[in-house]
């Protein structure tokens, strides 16, 4: 896919990334108080019987996975005092648990992500596995 031209001004052109570093750099960072974050992978297969499970399924969990991990937060997220009087909620690295659908939706190099309001984190989790909707 890196064959693909992209002209900004329509005089230079520069081909999309393609190593995991040039892809890591189009992550766009939050403005205000934004948490950018990334939905987790969901398993395939049911674990307990290891049946796989249908694309619709697979769809449906990965779009209302209450469960997100915090990538990036903006420079204004978690710093009035007034409606985070005990600091903030959580931080970068943390597991969080959110409403299904929150946030907006953005695809990265076939990746998930949701910008959230700080104010949008209900929970942090230590471990996320066995959390569904």
């Amino acid at each position: 896919m890196s064959e693909i031209l992209i002209s900004q001004d329509g005089e230079s052109a520069t081909a999309l990334p393609s190593t995991p570093e040039e892809k890591a750099r189009q992550v766009p960072d939050p403005s205000s108080f934004y948490l950018l974050c990334v939905l987790p992978e969901i398993d395939e297969e049911y674990g307990e019987t290891g049946l796989l499970k249908a694309g619709q399924t697979m769809h449906y969990e990965d779009i209302l996975s209450p469960v997100l991990f915090v990538v990036k937060m903006g420079p204004d997220a978690y710093k009035d005092p007034k409606r985070f009087p005990s600091g903030p909620s959580c931080k970068v690295g943390d597991f969080v648990l959110v409403r299904p659908n929150t946030g907006t939706r953005i695809k990265i190099h076939g990746k998930e992500f949701r910008l959230i309001n700080d104010d949008s984190v209900e929970a942090v989790v230590q471990d996320p596995r066995g959390i569904t909707r």
